[in-house]
């Protein structure tokens, strides 16, 4: 574990071309946790335990802080229970994960990004033990009413590796202060809480009902 890093220091590879697959290497006494359902195979050293709440121990969690980590992830209409795999054999043991359809796992290390993205909802794939997941509300009435996801984002905070997932092709873009760009609705993937958004009308009124 790297020096001032809370969340357990995992190593990956990601695989595959159209469909992808990330395969996390635990030392013993390591963990990762991941939606359900999104393990694709694992070693014999490695151990499933389905927890309730959001996954983070930045503190020791009672009864109403496990129920509000699952509420929030009930917000979003996730599952309100997280898998953990936990290396407890000896040696390094292995752990893979997908999604069933087409598109980029999006490797992301949160102590290179403050310690916090907001992301889409469905997006999330897996992440180191102690990374906590939450919700991020839309600030503006527009951005929940016509961009296409709702109020509720998704936020992953710590300073571990997490792991996005997305359909299609995934483009990083790097704005500078100041500069705008448009994108269409169901496109983002992710952006950082220093990024404002909002929802626009794109020509005249006829544009926006049949314009798709």
């Amino acid at each position: 574990m790297l020096a001032g890093r809370t969340a357990h220091e995992i190593d990956f590879t990601v695989e595959g071309t159209r469909i992808q697959y990330v395969e996390v290497e635990l030392d013993p006494g390591e963990s990762a946790v991941a939606e359900p359902g999104c393990m694709m195979y694992m070693t014999s050293g490695i151990t499933m335990k389905t927890i309730f709440g959001d996954g983070s121990e930045s503190r020791q969690p009672g009864l109403m802080d496990k129920l509000l980590g699952a509420g929030k992830r009930l917000l979003t209409a996730e599952s309100l229970f997280l898998t953990v795999f936990t290396n407890s054999g000896n040696g390094k043991q292995r752990v893979a994960f997908a999604d069933p359809y087409a598109g980029k796992i999006l490797p992301i290390d949160l102590s290179e990004l403050g310690g916090e993205i907001i992301y889409q909802k469905d997006a999330f794939l897996c992440a180191a033990k102690s990374v906590a997941i939450g919700i991020a509300f839309h600030k503006k009435i527009g951005v929940g009413l016509f961009g296409g996801k709702g109020f509720v984002m998704q936020r992953l905070e710590g300073d571990g590796l997490s792991f996005l997932h997305a359909g299609g092709t995934v483009r990083l873009l790097d704005l500078q202060p100041g500069e705008t760009l448009r994108v269409d609705t169901g496109c983002l993937v992710a952006l950082q809480p220093s990024v404002t958004y909002d929802s626009q009308f794109v020509g005249g009124i006829k544009t926006a009902l049949f314009g798709g």
